[in-house]
This record gives C-alpha cells, structure tokens and sequence, in this order.
C-alpha cells in the first residue's frame, strides 16, 4: 500500500491549520467566547445575546477577513513569483502593495464613503505597479535583484504618496495609521463583500493558469516550442496577482510579507508543481494570518498589535534569508 503523496499531506495540515486558527480566533480576544457558546451559534442553538454580538458583529467579520486576505496574498506571491521567475518577489517587496494602497487612499479623499470603490481602485493600482515591474523585467532584461531593488523603489515613491494623501487630508481613511501597517481590527461584513467576489475571480485564475504556469517553468523557448504565448500568460497571471493584492488591501491594509513567506514554506513541502503550489498557498495563506491575528490579539492583552507588524518581524528575517540563500548567480 502507497504512502500518501506529500502534497495531500500538506494540504490537509495546512486546512486542519486553517479551521484550528479560524476556531481559536472566533474564541479568543478581550470578550472571549466558550467552546459551547460557538458550537451553539453554529447549529443555530441557544446562547447570549452578549456572545452572539460579539461572534456576529467583531470576530466573524474579522476572521473571514484574514482567511481571505491571507490566501489572497499568499497566492498572489505564489503567481508573481512563477511569473517572474524570481523568488525575492512578492505583493509587498514589487510595489503591489503600495500601489492598491495608493489608489485606494486617493479613491477614499475623492469619492468618500464609496465603499464599492476600494477593491476597484486596488486593483488599478496594483495592476500599475504590477505592469511597471513587469514593463522592467521584460524590456530591460534585468537581473532579479535590479527587480527587486526597482520594487522597492516603486514602494517608497508609492509610500511617499500615500503620506502626502493624509497630510493633505487626514480624514481620507479613518484608521489610516493601522491601514499603512496593515490590520483588521474593526473590519465589518460590508467591508469584505465586494473585495470577496474579487479574489474568488483572482483564484479562479489562478488555479486555471497552474499547469501553464509549469510549462512556463522550463524557460521562455522551451515554453514557446510548446505553444505556450509567454507574455501573454505572464500578463494575465500578474494581473490575477494584481487582482488578489489589490482586493486584500482594500480592507486589511498593507500587509507585508504574506506573499514571500508562505509560497516558499509551501514549495519547500510540496515541490515546485504550481498546481499544488496555488491550492495549498490558498489554505495556508488564510490559516497564516488567522494565526497572525490572533496572536497579534492576545500575546499583549489587554492591548492589541497590528498583525502587519508581527508579520514585518517575521518576513523581514525571511526576506534577508531568502537573500542570503540565493546569493550570487541565484539574483543574476
């Protein structure tokens, strides 16, 4: 009898992971809510009213929030880096980030309270980052460092921007300061409907691009011998990234790292096959920043941390590592 593929192995931990970290987080916080109390609200049984707000209206919002935000980020880095073939490439290290973030503090100052606008106007600005990357790599021919580097750079201009927005006008966005670090703390339903429709089209895409994204492994030639329209895919693959990022950051901020961190744990388990690559990325991705929040919730209680710095602590070492590992020809 045969062992179970690794890649089954790890998509089953990685949901097991997912509905541990969604439970705790329904749970846990500064009101915690019992083990009977939510098993109660999930049959449609008896409970108080007092844990029945709380579920409803703070920790359902809030945890769907990361579960969508984490896959979404999570295979957004999974599709920038296959499409770019570049593995110090992520949302947040390219620009994406900032450039969804960008548009959605201009979207914000010029059209308040339109909240349909937010995931719309991401998108647009991840996709203009996302195009200027990929403008670069593919006219310049340049080197997965000079990326990276010109990422950055695109970072601090878009950056640069979004401070100037809330300088001139500081109440573009009510809770700013947790959107440029990245949080979900007072995330509400009406926050995450649209940007949900969004990133169920992104991993759609991505999911139907996988296999193709494999051929695409083999090298530009290769893939041409086989039929495969090179730019074409990397285009539409960036612009599901784009899709991703942008509709995540419209409601959970600037969360940085996501994309980086999870896509290489998850290659490092199931290989480089990208239609396993995408699906785990997607579960991880969530259980990933559930996680996040919650420890970000209860290990200073009674204060809380903004999850998007717990998770700077974590992938700035990452991000270093991965730096040091592909050191030499690796960033040629």
């Amino acid at each position: 009898m045969g062992s179970t593929p690794k890649p089954v192995v790890a998509l089953v931990v990685a949901a097991v992971a997912l509905v541990a970290a969604a439970a705790l987080g329904l749970m846990l916080g500064a009101s915690s809510v019992s083990l009977p109390e939510l098993a109660a609200w999930l049959t449609g049984g008896e409970l108080s009213a007092t844990a029945r707000n709380i579920l409803e209206n703070v920790r359902v919002p809030r945890v769907l929030a990361a579960l969508l935000s984490g896959a979404a980020l999570a295979v957004s880095g999974a599709l920038i880096q296959a499409s770019l073939d570049n593995p110090l490439a992520s949302p947040n290290i390219i620009g994406v980030n900032s450039g969804a973030g960008l548009f959605v503090l201009l979207a914000a100052s010029l059209v308040p309270g339109a909240l349909w606008l937010a995931p719309v106007a991401a998108f647009a600005g991840a996709l203009v980052a996302a195009l200027a990357i990929f403008g670069l790599s593919l006219g310049t021919g340049a080197s997965r460092l000079t990326v990276v580097l010109a990422g950055i750079a695109i970072t601090t201009v878009f950056g640069a921007g979004m401070n100037t927005i809330l300088i001139v006008d500081p109440d573009a966005y009510v809770g700013s300061s947790t959107f440029l670090v990245g949080g979900l703390s007072g995330v509400l339903m009406r926050d995450v409907g649209w940007p949900a429709a969004y990133i169920a089209v992104g991993l759609a895409a991505a999911l139907v691009g996988a296999p193709k994204l494999n051929i695409l492994a083999l090298g530009d030639e290769a893939a041409h011998g086989l039929g495969l329209n090179v730019g074409a895919l990397r285009l539409v693959m960036l612009a599901a990234a784009a899709v991703l990022a942008g509709a995540a950051v419209s409601f959970a901020g600037l969360l940085g790292f996501v994309g980086l961190v999870v896509p290489h744990l998850v290659r490092f388990f199931v290989g480089h096959d990208n239609r396993w690559v995408v699906p785990v990325s997607a579960v991880a991705g969530a259980a990933f920043v559930a996680g996040c929040d919650l420890l970000a919730r209860v290990l200073f209680a009674p204060y809380e941390l903004p999850v998007g710095i717990l998770m700077a602590f974590i992938g700035g070492p990452f991000f270093i590592y991965l730096i040091l590992k592909n050191k030499g020809g690796g960033l040629d």
